[in-house]
């Protein structure tokens, strides 16, 4: 996993961010428009988000140690997992509320042409970002649809990204339309109806954020890939009988624990047998860096009758 690449998505979506939101503030500001103000506190939530998953990787990097044997990957979970609700909370929540109250107390939008030019450069900067999230993510899934890939991917530091950065670019859409009716149509509820609909747009990306961290925080499986390869490296070993159970942790966006059940030959002596383990370990290691721990166990050893009787049940 290239982390290196997750932290470039991320630092371009922050400054992305960073700058929208500024403008989008100052034309809000400028022309009292709703939807306007509710894309400047979206953007700064973004921006606040991306600080939050940095320092996730952060802390997700530091060694292992007495009190996190296995190392702190889950820490990266854990910030995404706020983010989401950030988004929820300040997002979603609070763009609801505005929207409410425009299309209550509703009023006309000052120099429209402001707003319009604005979003127009933050749909600009948006896709920039989007782009960058996008081809990581094309990187390391290849020939596979975006919205699987993001399903499949262990990395929160990019698939948080590619689903911020699409809400945005649909939320400029809506915000847009909205000042477009509102100020050039003569309908001031318009750009408050806009904004319920950046808050519907958020909560629904916070819902499906939290539910994709929440299952990788909550002790999710390595990818079926990858435990489809490690049973075909171990297997390849002519002296592996069978492999009666393989369980896995994904620990982090580069940190599998994978614990493998296994019956070996009888014929090979104790000695031998602890070779065959070694070097097994040293095989699946070398395959598959990513997993960084790996526990072999021997099946318990049953007379060869029962073995063959097994099979043929089989």
């Amino acid at each position: 996993m290239n982390q290196s690449g997750s932290k470039f998505v991320v630092y371009a979506a922050l400054a992305g961010n960073l700058a929208i939101a500024a403008s989008k503030l100052a034309a809000a500001t400028f022309t009292g428009s709703s939807a306007m103000f509710t894309e400047a506190i979206h953007s700064l939530v973004d921006t606040g988000n991306q600080g939050l998953i940095l320092y996730g990787l952060r802390r997700a990097a530091r060694p292992a140690d007495e009190t996190h044997p296995f190392g702190h990957g889950l820490e990266l979970y854990f910030w995404s997992f706020v983010v989401a609700l950030l988004i929820f909370a300040f997002g979603g929540a609070f763009a609801i509320y505005e929207g409410v109250e425009k299309i209550r107390h509703p009023q006309p939008i000052d120099s429209a042409w402001v707003n319009v030019v604005v979003i127009a450069v933050s749909i600009v900067f948006e896709g920039l970002s989007f782009g960058v999230a996008r081809r990581e993510m094309r990187a390391r899934f290849t020939g596979i649809p975006l919205w699987t890939a993001m399903r499949r991917s262990k990395d929160p530091s990019t698939f948080a990204v590619l689903l911020e950065d699409g809400a945005a670019l649909a939320g400029l859409v809506i915000a847009l339309g909205g000042v477009a009716v509102s100020g050039y149509l003569g309908e001031p509820r318009a750009d408050g109806i806009a904004s319920v609909g950046i808050g519907a747009l958020l909560i629904g990306t916070a819902f499906v954020l939290g539910r994709e961290t929440r299952s990788l925080l909550t002790g999710e499986s390595a990818s079926p890939a990858l435990l489809d390869r490690a049973r075909e490296i171990i297997a390849a070993d002519p002296c592996v009988v069978r492999i009666d159970d393989l369980r896995s942790l994904q620990l982090g966006p580069a940190c599998v624990l994978l614990a493998v059940t296994l019956d070996i030959s009888r014929d090979l002596t104790a000695d031998e047998q602890r070779g065959t383990i070694t070097n097994l370990r040293a095989t699946v290691q070398a395959g598959l860096p990513v997993v960084a721990h790996l526990y072999l166990r021997l099946a318990e050893q049953v007379p060869a009758g029962t073995h063959r009787e097994k099979a043929a049940a089989a």
